[in-house]
């Protein structure tokens, strides 16, 4: 089987200067998307589950499902992280059911939603990387917390995110306190905020050195050059995928995602992984509404959900080749967990 760490695979994307997108999933047919997109490009691929998409489909159906299509492709390499983690219950309870990496967000509360002070979440995410990595697990945490630069309101999505009034700084990760955050939690992957949020609606233009802070990065890189960075909130929301949406019926007012060559700037910058979810769910959703409104009198879910797996499986392709992932698929060879624990103990 090829479950593969965030940290063994974020090491080859950094050595080979590519990036991983890591793609949010709830349900089979956006499993299958991702693992067809995978091996059409043969990329490595980061399945990540939110708290909420867990209770949705319950850890017990998510694990049997990934476990079956990771047997099913085993020259896949394949990390599957959980992605805002709240606190240590969900962590631990993420690594007991086979997850290979775990997101500790100690930026927020318990309540996913409070702000934390810099030594709280610092505290919390040294817990979890003490506990994960005697496992071989790997752990991302976060500084900084992602919202508008233009409204200067926090960004929340699924439950996690702090929706009030922010400061400039707090939307802006410090690059002097990443050298510190990094120093004293040994975390394996640090998410940052420039400017990004998560959902569909992150700028009102297309964003400017002002709103998306890619300067920002640059400084952090330079504090923490041998940190892997990662970009939350980083669909591009392609205009096409909202004409779709709309020319279907759906209804979206006009919005600017993360443009794909920033992304690749980013990672010219030290970003290793690319985390979408917003693009696969407009794909998924147009292709829905474009099946039923030209078939009214279908209602077999496998007709207008399998056009759906199509539409997201072409953009989970061109994201992999994208951020150059395509082609390194064979170039890896998983360690065991067993054997990441003891790397990081010695």
């Amino acid at each position: 089987m090829a479950f593969i760490t965030l940290r063994q695979l974020l090491d080859h994307a950094a050595k080979n200067d590519y990036a991983v997108p890591a793609f949010n999933i709830s349900n089979l047919e956006q499993l299958k998307a991702v693992m067809a997109a995978a091996d059409a490009v043969d990329s490595p691929v980061i399945i990540q589950l939110s708290r909420s998409a867990r209770q949705y489909a319950s850890d017990a159906i998510m694990q049997s499902m990934i476990t079956a299509a990771v047997q099913q492709m085993p020259y896949i390499p394949v990390c599957l992280h959980q992605d805002h983690g709240d606190g240590p219950a969900t962590c631990i309870s993420a690594i007991q059911h086979g997850f290979t990496s775990v997101m500790m967000d100690g930026s927020l509360g318990p309540d996913g939603k409070t702000p934390t002070q810099f030594e709280q979440n610092i505290q919390i995410t040294r817990e979890i990387v003490k506990i994960a990595h005697a496992v071989g697990v790997s752990v991302e945490g976060e500084l900084g917390h992602l919202g508008s630069l233009e409204t200067g309101v926090g960004a929340a999505e699924d439950g996690h995110g702090y929706e009030g009034q922010m400061t400039a700084e707090q939307l802006l990760t410090d690059p002097d306190q990443a050298a510190i955050f990094v120093a004293k939690t040994q975390v394996d992957a640090l998410a940052i905020a420039i400017g990004t949020s998560h959902g569909a609606y992150k700028f009102s233009r297309k964003p400017d050195g002002d709103i998306l802070r890619m300067d920002r990065l640059a400084e952090i890189h330079a504090a923490v050059p041998d940190t892997h960075l990662v970009l939350h909130g980083a669909s591009c929301v392609p205009r096409a995928l909202q004409d779709i949406l709309r020319d279907a019926g759906g209804e979206m007012a006009p919005t600017w995602g993360v443009p794909l060559e920033e992304i690749q700037n980013a990672i010219r910058l030290g970003v290793r992984k690319v985390n979408v979810d917003t693009d696969l769910r407009l794909a998924m959703t147009g292709a829905i509404r474009q099946s039923l409104k030209g078939d009214p009198s279908c209602f077999d879910p496998r007709a207008y959900l399998g056009r759906a797996q199509t539409a997201m499986q072409e953009v989970c392709k061109e994201r992999f080749v994208a951020f150059g992932s395509g082609g390194q698929a064979g170039k890896l060879v998983p360690k065991s967990l067993k054997k990441m624990a003891t790397i990081y103990l010695s």
